[in-house]
């Protein structure tokens, strides 16, 4: 058996010798020796010792994610009593990111999909039960049991404990049918079949569908009142345009909207709405008049609104309630510096879970007593994480070729003069989402290695405004998207604060687009590039969309194009970085996972298998076991093990040279050659 370990060791010394060509003395930038200490991966990357707290309704008891024969599975514990003396709840081989407690305390419900494919099935375990002494943990009540077909949560009433609103596309793949079930027996009752193209579903609080809302055929959306099984459209916008309800008001007649319809309104703001009249008032848009409406906290006990949020440059918070005001200044006067996130009160709103963080603090789960008005920590996310070694993010604004601001923000690494440093640029996913302040593990990873991180906020991103969304409008790839981050660059370079010869580019999803898009249409920027679960053909991207995105499709035809339009295909062709895939010179190294359902494998094969062909340096990582991004431990480390040595490689910085035995096998076993 030693010596069979032995020669494990050796092929694996063999295998990093042949296949990773490290940085040398010539290459390696020059301010290293001023950066702090080299921080180890895991402290970024690994499982957090405690996360993901929620606290029951009755504020007795805490449920959280904590490692389980080595997965990240769920615990619970009374809220007094110390981690030590918590219990597992699930043994699942995969991590369980998706939980939540019944409305009556007594349940542990989760989700939990196959491999990363999406396709989600809904279990209850019961903490009072006794542990399966083969698997240590209470056996679950299985409450959906399909392969293929995906389980929503449409609905936890609040005043009906037996039972929760789930959709299942069981009947059509691209449809999810609503039904009730029963939590104590498991028996479901239809409540709406959808044969609507019903995207949207908003329910009271005993539990009853009372709106539906659906993609309008010119790309719009209506919201629609559920009577006697006919539906009334009650309130309509055009494509571009976006309203949604948020909640009922106290007399579960009126509902709060937020919207911005309107040839005078850009931001999103908050109103109150009468669907029978359909009649608004305006209860608040952003005072700064800076960007969408972000948020509401209201008391759940007096459906009064207690404060509202914003998110800027940063995030801004403004009362309604005096008491609430009082509340949030105790809070701020017994924590550190941070952002304060409300993640769960209890029924009687007299226990609160809050959460704070900030840039360099990946943040701290705390228990607000109203009572006593004291607040006390539960748990460090990451205590082994030294906060005094990371660098600060900070919010910028350049402009693009056209003239239009861009938001952004900046990461220098700490220690070093912003002088030349060697850049990495991480545009964010979605497209239709926005970057916002606050702390980033890949950021901070990469500022440790010696990296300057710019993330922009390019048109097409959420939260400023309907007009800056909308100026993405079919802009990929040779458009003014990639147009804003290549400007970003520029800005950098301009500005004396990038080196023009150590530029990468590394982005996830449509970031991961963003990546290729950058090394095949501005070849000359960047010295290396990172594709993650990125597309590099918007027609197949398109064409192969999980059945349940259809009922919107034409939203992503008008956003983005449509391939059965000769016009548009011709487009979309052209902003295909894989058509253009002879003019990627810099080394690149593509991340994916095999069950991805919405960017399938297909998009990162054919691209790599493009570059071989033309002898490019292209790396390849296929992971089996996952789907849109890794979340098993083993990895998501390989990966990053793989992406500092990457960047080392073509842009000079620093990286961590040890890695565990299983890491280094796992990298090895994912990792796609040349045949």
């Amino acid at each position: 058996m030693r010596k069979l370990y032995l020669m494990i060791i050796v092929c694996t010394i063999i295998t990093l010798s042949c296949s990773t060509t490290y940085v040398n003395d010539e290459q390696r930038l020059t301010y290293l020796d001023q950066l702090p200490p080299l921080l180890d991966r895991e402290l970024f990357f690994d499982d957090a010792e405690v996360d993901g707290a929620r606290l029951s309704p009755d504020g007795k008891s805490i449920i959280f994610r904590q490692k389980y024969n080595g997965v990240m599975n769920i615990w619970v514990k009374s809220i007094d009593e110390p981690f030590e003396k918590a219990r597992p709840m699930t043994a699942d081989s995969r991590p369980v990111h998706g939980f939540f407690w019944s409305r009556d305390s007594r349940l542990i419900l989760y989700v939990q999909d196959q491999g990363g494919d999406e396709n989600y099935n809904l279990y209850a375990v019961n903490p009072a039960h006794e542990p399966d002494p083969d698997t240590g943990v209470p056996a679950p009540k299985i409450i959906t049991e399909y392969q293929g077909v995906q389980t929503r949560i449409l609905s936890v009433p609040r005043k009906d404990h037996e039972h929760i609103v789930i959709g299942i596309n069981e009947r059509d793949p691209s449809l999810h049918d609503a039904y009730r079930v029963n939590l104590n027996t498991g028996e479901r009752e239809l409540v709406f079949e959808n044969t609507h193209n019903i995207t949207g579903w908003t329910f009271d609080d005993y539990g009853k569908l009372r709106f539906v809302s659906k993609q309008t055929p010119d790309g719009g959306s209506e919201i629609l009142k559920v009577k006697d099984d006919e539906l009334e459209q009650v309130y309509q916008v055009a494509f571009g345009e976006r309203a949604w309800i948020s909640r009922f008001c106290k007399d579960n007649e009126l509902v709060y909207m937020v919207t911005n319809k309107g040839d005078d309104v850009d931001l999103t703001r908050l109103v109150i709405f009468d669907p029978e009249t359909g009649q608004k008032e305006l209860v608040e848009k952003d005072p700064e008049g800076e960007a969408d409406f972000g948020g509401a906290i209201f008391s759940e006990i007096s459906h009064e609104l207690l404060a509202t949020t914003y998110v800027g440059d940063k995030e801004r918070i403004y009362f309604h309630n005096q008491q609430f005001r009082e509340d949030y200044e105790k809070i701020r006067g017994q924590i550190p510096e941070g952002d304060i996130h409300f993640r769960s009160r209890s029924d009687d709103e007299d226990t609160w879970l809050i959460v704070v963080s900030r840039d360099i603090d990946p943040g701290s789960v705390y228990v607000f007593d109203r009572n006593s008005q004291k607040v006390t920590l539960l748990y460090r996310s990451r205590p082994d994480l030294p906060s005094e070694h990371l660098a600060h993010m900070v919010p910028i604004r350049y402009s693009s070729k056209d003239g239009l601001s861009i938001p952004a923000y900046l990461t220098l690494p700490k220690g070093p003069e912003p002088k030349n440093l060697a850049l990495v640029v991480l545009p964010h996913g979605g497209p239709w989402v926005r970057d916002t302040w606050g702390y980033d593990p890949q950021v901070q990873f990469l500022a440790n290695r010696g990296y300057a991180v710019l993330q922009p906020n390019f048109r097409g991103s959420s939260g400023f405004g309907k007009s800056f969304l909308n100026a993405g409008n079919k802009e990929w790839g040779t458009g003014y998207m990639q147009h804003d981050i290549t400007a970003g660059v520029k800005y950098l370079i301009d500005k004396g604060v990038a080196d023009p010869q150590r530029v990468g580019i590394y982005g996830t999803s449509y970031g991961g687009f963003a990546a290729l898009s950058g090394l095949a249409f501005t070849p000359d920027l960047y010295s290396a590039g990172i594709s993650n679960v990125g597309p590099s053909n918007i027609i197949t991207l398109i064409e192969s969309v999980p059945p349940y995105w259809l009922p919107a499709i034409k939203s992503f035809h008008l956003r983005v194009g449509d391939p059965d339009n000769p016009e548009d295909r011709a487009r979309l062709e052209e902003q295909s970085p894989l058509f253009s895939a002879d003019q990627i010179k810099a080394p690149l190294l593509v991340v994916q996972g095999a069950n991805d359902p919405r960017v399938i494998q297909r998009e990162s094969d054919q691209i790599v298998d493009v570059l071989r062909e033309k002898d490019r340096q292209v790396y390849y990582l296929v992971a089996p076991d996952e789907g849109h991004g890794f979340t098993v431990r083993e990895n998501r480390l390989a990966f990053f093990v793989k992406m500092e040595r990457f960047f080392s490689q073509h842009l000079g910085g620093r990286y961590q040279k040890d890695v565990a035995l299983d890491i280094e096998q796992r990298l090895e076993k994912i990792s796609v050659y040349p045949e």
